[in-house]
């Protein structure tokens, strides 16, 4: 699978690999307190350029990544969500973490579906989970939405270890019941 040819649409939104021209957006996301409040912190734009290069190097490497998230009517990256699985995580993950200016707009359901018909269709997946911090709600109506449910409470790997997750997720086959019964 070349990485450069992957491409989904949604109604409202493009999901496709990092690319160089995000990194200007994606620096001032993780610069964003708010914003990058459960995505590890606002970082300085050197620590940011690491990240973004670690996600790309996902792409390269496993052939697979959280995408850049394009608003359709403005061609503005507002933000990243996909599949994630980083060395020691509790689990093959769809996460998303979106600029302030897309909030609310249900952007982060929007494209988390899509993403998650990708994880288990291309990537042939047979779970799919969701880390997300316990006081985030915003998050936790999102995975409600997406047919989720909390599974478990952990700790992410270092250089994570303090953090608290609630691990949410689903089957496969949990998800095709829900997407049949949201279709319907």
């Amino acid at each position: 699978m070349n990485p450069a040819a992957i491409r989904i649409e949604t109604p409202r939104l493009i999901l496709r690999p990092t690319a160089p021209e995000d990194f200007e957006s994606w620096a001032a996301f993780m610069a964003d307190a708010d914003a990058s409040k459960f995505v590890g912190g606002p970082q300085l734009r050197p620590v940011a350029w690491r990240g973004f290069l670690s996600m790309a190097g996902a792409w390269a490497i496993q052939g697979y990544a959280m995408f850049s998230v394009i608003e359709k009517s403005s061609g503005r990256w507002v933000g990243r969500l996909g599949p994630w699985v980083p060395e020691g995580w509790p689990g093959k993950e769809v996460s998303w973490g979106l600029v302030r200016s897309a909030w609310g707009k249900g952007y982060a359901t929007e494209g988390a579906t899509a993403a998650i018909d990708w994880a288990f269709d291309t990537l042939g997946w047979s779970e799919v989970i969701h880390c997300i911090a316990p006081d985030n709600t915003p998050s936790q109506a999102v995975a409600q939405r997406l047919g989720s449910r909390p599974l478990r409470t952990t700790n992410l790997p270092p250089p994570f270890e303090s953090m608290i997750v609630d691990v949410w997720g689903q089957t496969r086959e949990e998800w095709h019941t829900h997407r049949a019964r949201v279709a319907s």
